[in-house]
This record gives C-alpha cells, sequence and structure tokens, in this order.
C-alpha cells in the first residue's frame, strides 16, 4: 500500500493502532485536520490530479455540497461516486470483474437496507 505524496504537504502521521492518515487540509471555516485510510487518500491525489486542483479546493468544494455526516464522510462519499459515475461495463470487464446482473441489483439493496 502507497500513499501518494502531496506537493508542498508534509506526509500525513499515522494514527496509533490505526490505518487513518491524519492530514491537515484548509476547509471552509479554516485549516482542519482530516483522518483517511491511506488507499482514500491515494483516491483523492488522483481525482485532484485528474480535476486539476489541489486538496484544499477539493474539500472546500465537497463541502460545499452539504451532505451530512461531517466533513470526512463526504469526502469518502465523493470518492466513490466519482470513481462510480466513470465505471462501465467494459471497465469491469478489462478489470476481470463479474458482469452487472441489473435484474439482482434491487435484491442486494434491500439485504443492505
Amino acid at each position: 500500500m502507497h500513499v501518494l505524496p502531496w506537493p508542498g504537504i508534509r506526509q500525513g502521521a499515522a494514527v496509533p493502532s490505526s490505518r487513518l492518515i491524519n492530514r491537515n487540509v484548509v476547509a471552509e471555516r479554516g485549516r482542519t485536520s482530516m483522518r483517511l485510510e491511506p488507499e482514500l487518500w491515494d483516491a483523492l491525489a488522483e481525482i485532484c490530479r485528474r480535476e486539476r486542483q489541489d486538496i484544499n479546493h477539493m474539500v472546500r468544494q465537497i463541502e460545499a455540497n452539504g451532505r451530512s455526516g461531517g466533513r470526512t464522510s463526504a469526502v469518502r462519499v465523493f470518492v466513490v461516486a466519482y470513481f462510480r459515475s466513470a465505471a462501465n461495463e467494459a471497465g469491469h470487464e478489462a478489470a476481470a470483474h463479474g458482469s452487472l446482473d441489473r435484474a439482482s441489483l434491487g435484491h442486494f439493496a434491500q439485504q443492505a437496507a
């Protein structure tokens, strides 16, 4: 597992007995810290590169969407939604994922509820 470096931002500190990495960001109300898994920091870094935005601007945009549950939760949901919107059947086939049976999709949603 590799956490990509952020230009101009020191490597975050690992939280003892946790996989979470703590990093400072400048959010809507000023400087604050966020704790995310290394994979989510990597995914957020990729999104920032793709969208040509720095992390602080990206976090402020995510916060402006007004999701309930707090900043860190909103970032996690945003990362999943970002990549999910780009996913398609051809990409899943290339990654050797199973095919999506749309008829059973409702069944999985009911089980999750």
